[in-house]
């Protein structure tokens, strides 16, 4: 089922919503210090934000691997983003999953100061590429 411009373009503005809302999310739960929550919520952010890239351009996107390498394959590869952008989307992914699956591992401030700033910057940069 293919969806209507009208359709694509109402997703589309719901997840750049839903990915200003992560970061709003981090922002109030820093303080907290719930560096696996923060960990959770930048991945987010950037799924969101680059989901709504792909669809805006008419991509399916179905699993978050799939998104990641679709994001890769059509922003990266051929530009306009930078091959750190899709480093810093494929490690927070791999933060992300660690943190919230894998036993023994959480996130600390020290990671999530690491790439908050980044993470910021990546998604104003993916919403400013949806025409």
């Amino acid at each position: 089922m293919s969806l209507t411009d009208e359709e694509r373009r109402a997703i589309v503005l719901y997840r750049i919503e839903k990915a200003h809302a992560a970061m709003d999310d981090i922002r109030k739960v820093m303080p907290l210090e719930l560096w696996s929550i923060i960990a959770n919520r930048m991945y987010y952010a950037l799924y969101y934000a680059s989901s709504a890239l792909l669809i805006n351009d008419g991509h399916k996107v179905g699993t978050h691997k799939g998104v990641i390498a679709l994001f890769n394959l059509n922003y990266v590869k051929e530009g306009p983003l930078t091959r750190e952008d899709g480093t810093l989307f494929s490690n927070v992914f791999a933060f992300r999953h660690g943190s919230d699956y894998d036993d023994f591992i959480d996130a600390t401030e020290e990671d999530v100061r690491r790439y908050l700033p980044r993470v910021e910057s990546l998604v104003e940069k993916i919403v400013s590429l949806i025409k």
